[in-house]
């Protein structure tokens, strides 16, 4: 039948009892399976882990520039480690860090939400900032 009519005959369930054969043409059968499989593809998004350093006795303008830099990797649809570097004895003042984290985090509240709070790991303390969805975000 399937060579009378120029189409294929497809095997479509083999383990079946008995086995399920369908009559189709085999080659636009892949060639929309391609396309579904593509569109699928270009609809997700990697998301990238970005990184904003910073020490615990920053300047102004050197912290409004690295707020605007998270900023825009939110924005973008990227996820923010913010990481504060401590040097020497500095990390016996953490809570020095910790304020500079929690202002940041305050003031991307509107487009961030905090995945992990300011964590203290070694020498570093390093928040994670997460994009809030994608529709709300543009």
């Amino acid at each position: 039948m399937a060579g009378e009519r120029g189409m294929d005959l497809v095997e479509v369930a083999p383990l079946g009892k008995p086995p399920v054969c369908r009559i189709m043409d085999y080659g636009k059968f892949k060639y929309e399976q391609s396309k579904r499989e593509k569109e699928t593809r270009k609809k997700q998004r990697l998301v990238n882990i970005k990184e904003v350093k910073m020490r615990p006795n920053i300047e102004e303008h050197d912290y409004n520039v690295k707020k605007k830099n998270a900023e825009r990797f939110l924005r973008e649809g990227d996820k923010v480690r913010a990481t504060i570097m401590f040097r020497g004895r500095e990390i016996v003042h953490a809570e020095l860090g910790r304020q500079v984290l929690d202002r940041l985090a305050d003031e991307v509240k509107e487009i961030a939400v905090m995945e992990r709070s300011p964590k203290v790991e070694g020498k570093n303390m390093v928040m994670i900032l997460n994009p809030k969805s994608a529709g709300s975000v543009q």
